[in-house]
């Protein structure tokens, strides 16, 4: 079985919805992506799509709908986004086997590309 390119838990899928719900425009779904920034190198980004960009990668998890950004697609192949909350903060988390470190503030990451190959079969699969 191909590698997912992303995928998505049960609380983030939650998540997601509620803040389509909340949205004040239709929102089809949320973009995720990678920024140069921080400490570590690279932060993780995401955004509403009220309309799909050509060229983003496109999965289905969970009902809800996530475009990734084709510049990031190297470094989240594999990724799982979730949702998490405790007493003092809460949001999006990507358990990411392409992160290779983290700064200490928890603001950004260190991360190595995939494998091209194993991207080719993700996305035919």
């Amino acid at each position: 079985m191909a590698l997912k390119l992303m995928s998505i838990t049960d609380g983030a899928a939650e998540r997601v919805r509620e803040i389509m719900a909340g949205a004040d425009k239709p929102v089809k779904g949320v973009r995720v992506g990678v920024k140069n920034a921080g400490c570590a190198g690279m932060a993780y980004t995401l955004d509403y799509v009220d309309a799909p960009i050509e060229g983003d990668d496109h999965v289905v998890d969970k009902g809800v709908d996530v475009y990734i950004d084709p510049k990031a697609t190297l470094f989240l192949l594999g990724t799982v986004m979730d949702f998490e909350e405790d007493i003092l903060s809460s949001g999006f988390t990507f358990n990411n086997p392409n992160q290779s470190g983290a700064c200490g503030c928890g603001e950004s990451v260190m991360l190595e590309p995939a494998d091209l190959k194993a991207i080719a079969e993700a996305r035919a699969g």
